[in-house]
């Protein structure tokens, strides 16, 4: 296929593609798997998942991968046909119109500024157990001390990925996809070293572990926040497409990179939940409330092989923060070159030394690391927040899926049949409107105020407990409000990014 072809789509949206295409299908694949990473979220969260809901949890990991499947189709039929910058904001943009677009866009770039920070911050998790000159600053063990220096081992990591996505995108494909290649070799190791010393049978995963007593002999209440660990790690897998515009043949590959990346990171993770619950010798062990699988690689596999695998972790979420911060950058660049943020010329502007978007990059570090600031005399409001993120991701998830099956009712929405492109065919309507119901069901999941989730600990806030509704409300009126009165009156295609034709290229599929 000739490189004009690539860009032949772009048109539609008025753009003329000024980055360079150098990725191959293994590094959209690692970008959508690193951005998932399943080591980095199954041992940060699963203290979360069995403290609520005891080893029957297991069951919302292939649940939620159903769901999120879902959306994965849906999104793989768009990128088959559009691979571009910022996939969601685009996709949105394409489907509903420019008001739609630019929400999704602005929740999708909140949330995942949030997550470049709440990622970083799992360091502080694993690296003083690695070796403890890595507490830095006082003790560990002391709340503050802890705060203090995951900031600071979070703002090292930052400006490392910040570096990284500064000096082009090959760079950072290189070291993601070799961190990624680590990744997954340490995942299958782990299911092997995990499976040699368990002292469970399959069955344990039916066991509640009495958890239901804290929702009145409930067990489906205690499921569904403890489902909240898995559906916090299988998102992000949009990133493959996010990177269609520097990809070459994306038309093709950045549909399978976006099914693989889910795919694998449920059969890895889901080995690894399985097969860490078999290991787990005492499920009575205060630590798993508070380390979960962490405190049972040192307890079953011994402190010297665990601290193997938790290296192997610290690569995870070192390529995880990478991806999300490229992620990130993408739709910066992508709502920058239709002049929707402020200063859209120069957060549009692509280094023509590195090829890349510098300046978002810079910026997005910036704040991410500012936010990290918040961590240190209230982290219980940093976990808030960092939850809620999660729910803008789902939200924005949604003004994609959403428009996608309004257009497909009104029969607007005709992909591409071109040779070797991804398509849904007949399939398409069924699982959209499914993928719908699983969207909003989950949003309302997430969102929903429980103190369990919002305000575990004291001191016990109403607005804490409700900071859902209220953080969402608040992030979706006051960014679209500006938008509205001020940022929509400037919005088009910035020259230097426009395409020679200039039709209505940004209006809704018709």
């Amino acid at each position: 296929m000739s490189a004009p072809n690539h860009d032949a789509e772009l048109n539609e949206f008025g753009y003329t593609n000024k980055l360079k295409r150098s990725l191959g299908s293994f590094h959209t694949f690692a970008a959508g798997i690193s951005y998932i990473s399943v080591l980095t979220g199954t041992f940060q969260l699963s203290y979360f998942g069995l403290s609520f809901g005891g080893p029957a949890y297991w069951w919302s990991w292939p649940i939620v991968f159903v769901g999120q499947l879902l959306v994965a189709l849906s999104f793989a039929e768009l990128a088959s046909r559009y691979p571009i910058a910022g996939s969601v904001y685009n996709w949105a943009k394409k489907l509903g119109g420019q008001h739609v677009g630019w929400l999704a866009g602005w929740m999708m770039l909140l949330a995942s500024i949030v997550s470049i920070s709440a990622t970083a911050l799992a360091y502080q998790n694993t690296l003083p157990q690695i070796w403890a000159g890595f507490q830095i600053i006082g003790d560990s063990g002391n709340a503050t001390d802890a705060a203090v220096n995951g900031i600071l081992l979070a703002t090292v990591l930052i400006l490392f990925t910040t570096l990284v996505n500064a000096f082009g995108v090959k760079l950072m494909a290189q070291i993601n996809s070799a961190g990624v290649f680590i990744e997954l070799a340490a995942a299958v190791l782990l299911i092997i070293a995990l499976a040699l010393v368990v002292v469970n049978p399959p069955t344990v995963v039916l066991d509640t572990n009495g958890t239901e007593a804290a929702f009145g002999g409930n067990y489906l209440s205690a499921f569904l926040v403890a489902g909240i660990a898995s559906s916090y790690v299988m998102y992000g897998f949009d990133t493959a497409a996010s990177l269609g515009e520097e990809a070459i043949d994306p038309h093709r590959n950045a549909p399978k990179a976006i099914l693989r990346a889910l795919i694998a990171s449920f059969v890895l993770g889901g080995l690894i939940l399985l097969f860490g619950m078999m290991a787990t010798r005492d499920f009575s062990a205060p630590e798993l409330a508070t380390s979960g699988l962490q405190f049972v690689l040192s307890d079953a596999l011994g402190p010297l092989v665990g601290r193997l695998f938790l290296l192997a972790i610290f690569v995870a979420i070192t390529v995880c923060v990478l991806a999300v911060h490229t992620a990130a950058i993408r739709i910066v660049f992508a709502m920058a070159r239709d002049n929707a943020l402020p200063a859209g010329k120069l957060l549009a502007r692509v280094s023509p030394r590195f090829q890349t978007p510098v300046v978002p990059a810079i910026v997005i570090g910036v704040i991410a690391v500012a936010l990290l600031l918040v961590n240190i005399g209230q982290p219980q409001i940093f976990t808030a927040i960092t939850s809620l993120a999660i729910i803008l991701i789902y939200i924005s998830y949604l003004l994609v899926t959403v428009p996608m099956l309004v257009a497909r009712l009104r029969g607007k929405w005709k992909p591409g049949k071109e040779e070797g492109r991804f398509g849904l065919g007949k399939l398409g309507l069924p699982i959209n409107v499914l993928a719908v119901v699983w969207g909003a069901g989950m949003t309302i999941n997430l969102a929903w105020p429980r103190r369990e989730v919002y305000n575990a600990e004291p001191p016990y806030h109403w607005y804490l407990q409700y900071s859902s509704v209220l953080f969402v409300g608040v992030a979706a009126v006051g960014g679209f409000a500006y938008y509205w009165f001020v940022q929509r009156h400037k919005v088009g295609v910035l020259a230097e990014h426009s395409s020679t034709s200039d039709k209505e290229k940004t209006s809704p599929v018709a």
